[in-house]
């Protein structure tokens, strides 16, 4: 459920709401109770983290481990 927050409330937390809301929160302001507007993440956000995972990924992929190196790896995990 969306936190309401009232406008004047909003204008001068607005730093601490644009925080909040980057780390995923989301808020209806209201002028006198009434709801105004809805804040909510940006989509193009969550669009550069989708990237960013999908870049890592195929970096991943390119990184060949030889057989030598696995066998100590599977060594070493079971102690």
């Amino acid at each position: 459920m969306q936190e309401e927050i009232g406008s004047y409330e909003a204008k001068t937390k607005l730093p601490e709401l644009l925080r909040r809301v980057e780390a995923g929160e989301t808020f209806t302001i209201t002028n006198r109770g009434k709801p105004i507007a809805d804040v909510i993440p940006s989509r193009s956000s969550n669009q550069h983290k989708i990237e960013a995972a999908i870049n890592n990924i195929l970096k991943a992929k390119k990184h060949k481990v030889s057989d030598e190196v696995l066998d100590e790896l599977k060594g070493a995990g079971r102690k």
